[in-house]
């Protein structure tokens, strides 16, 4: 079994336009005369490889707590896309996966309901309200943004408020197209609207 670490190292991650970025504060060290090395963290819950709650962008959503952790760990489909994904290739890539689960030797393969975007590809509203109507678990993207940065609040709402967990900020390059097994479990923040996560992808 091959295991890829799909994850941003923290300290050094993309961070969205205006979050502040992870700081790492050394409250004690050994070399100091301290009994042992602490350190402190001081972050944004969407800095680096992250997932997004419902409640995120919908009020009265479900924090990140309160998510059923079989979205964030299953089989997931890796489909690469360049720009701007629209309805039809939404579409495409969710009966290419269909497609791969009938032929894994899983029989229980889901893949079809964890979809992991490689490239630089941008989630229009169109094809978010595909993704909502095939009620898929998660999707996944390296941008740290589903939709346009500029303006990711219209495909935030659809693909949330359909409570699929976005998995954003994920780093793909090492990973060829098809299926996996995914753990992207986040860090148990109650209340919150989002968590960081180390994204796992295991290949059989």
């Amino acid at each position: 079994m091959k295991i890829y670490d799909i994850s941003q190292e923290v300290f050094g991650c993309a961070v969205y336009p205006g979050d502040p970025s992870p700081e790492r504060i050394e409250m004690l060290k050994i070399k100091d005369g301290a009994v042992c090395n602490l350190t402190a963290l001081k972050m944004c819950a969407h800095n680096g490889t992250h997932v997004d709650a419902p409640y995120h962008f919908v009020d009265g959503g479900k924090t990140i707590d309160q998510v059923d952790l079989k979205r964030f760990t299953g089989y997931a489909y890796v489909a690469s896309h360049e720009g701007d994904l629209t309805a039809e290739d939404a579409e495409a890539i969710i009966k290419d996966a269909r497609e791969a689960a009938k032929y894994f030797k899983a029989d229980d393969c889901d893949c079809y309901n964890r979809i992991l975007v490689k490239g630089d590809a941008t989630v229009t509203e169109e094809a978010a309200k595909v993704f909502a109507d095939n009620q898929i678990l998660l999707f996944g993207n390296e941008s740290q943004t589903v939709g346009p940065l500029e303006a990711p609040m219209a495909v935030h709402l659809i693909m949330l408020g359909a409570e699929i967990v976005l998995l954003e900020g994920i780093r793909l390059s090492e990973v060829m197209d098809g299926v996996y097994f995914l753990n992207s479990a986040p860090v148990n923040l109650g209340g919150a609207d989002g968590a960081p996560c180390r994204a796992l992808l295991m290949e059989f």
